[in-house]
């Protein structure tokens, strides 16, 4: 089983990106993050293509900011949305959906950012945190959360520490929060499988960071004993990040028992060829 996420920063903006990616890529599981859709339009812009893929679909947007979604093609159980108990700024944002996927409790999350140490922000963002806690401790044993945690595990997930000093996505109250969190059981599949490598799944926009890799590991994927000791793969989709009109996250790509395209780098997708479908658009073949 394949199993993704990918904060795509607007699904509208980037359905000429996603969909070609669904054909090449094959994911099972999807887990989408800032989709900017309110769950009626998700539906009329990509219910049928999805429906035609074999996906079923869990949403929960808004209109224009946040907003999540598990893509399915082994099943979408057990559907809730939201997290109990965490609070709003002032009301509840859309920000997390969980399913069971092929027998596995999906989160797909995106993460309050924070945007000032200290702030009203920050501590909604701590708070927020701690309330996923307390849902994903009440989860089967065999449980993934996916998604853009807007948080740098370490200073070896930022291209310079000193970059970001009084900065969120950083601080120690945040690294807490997410340790403990992971201390639930949670793995971190991307680490574990290239402790050493520089992995980055996020580049601003400005100042050509991605050309230059001056980027963050913000987008996680946090797996149970049960499910980590299956994963065969682990690595970043830097190509879906090169090219035009891309999101400013690269999706993070996770193989359950077995690595159809082999057991890869950490940021380097194989050349695999898109899937013939007829009708469907297709990615050029990257150089």
């Amino acid at each position: 089983m394949r199993v993704a996420t990918w904060n795509v920063n607007s699904v509208k903006q980037r359905v000429p990106r996603l969909l070609p990616w669904l054909d090449q890529r094959q994911p099972d599981v999807v887990c989408l993050q800032e989709t900017k859709l309110a769950d009626g339009a998700f539906t009329r812009l990509l219910g049928g293509e999805l429906a035609s893929r074999g996906y079923e679909v869990g949403l929960h947007g808004e209109v224009q900011w946040n907003g999540v979604a598990i893509l399915s093609r082994v099943g979408l159980d057990g559907v809730v949305t939201g997290v109990a108990g965490a609070p709003g700024f002032p009301a509840p944002e859309a920000r997390a959906v969980a399913a069971t996927c092929g027998g596995i409790r999906v989160h797909s999350v995106y993460v309050p950012n924070g945007r000032v140490p200290g702030s009203e922000h920050y501590h909604y963002k701590l708070a927020w945190l701690a309330a996923l806690q307390e849902v994903v401790a009440a989860d089967p044993e065999a449980t993934i959360v996916c998604g853009d945690m807007n948080i740098a595990p370490t200073d070896a997930d930022v291209f310079d520490p000193d970059a970001y000093v009084g900065q969120t996505h950083v601080t120690p109250p945040e690294r807490a929060a997410l340790a403990k969190l992971q201390a639930l059981g949670l793995r971190d599949v991307v680490r574990d499988r290239w402790p050493t490598e520089r992995v980055f799944t996020y580049w601003d926009y400005r100042g050509g960071m991605f050309h230059r890799d001056l980027g963050m590991r913000i987008d996680l994927v946090l797996a149970t004993a049960p499910v980590a000791s299956r994963v065969r793969a682990a690595w970043v989709d830097r190509h879906a990040r090169k090219g035009t009109g891309p999101s400013d996250h690269a999706p993070v790509i996770v193989d359950l028992d077995e690595a159809p395209d082999g057991d890869i780098g950490p940021v380097v997708p194989p050349p695999s060829a898109p899937a013939v479908r007829p009708g469907s658009v297709k990615l050029p073949q990257s150089q």
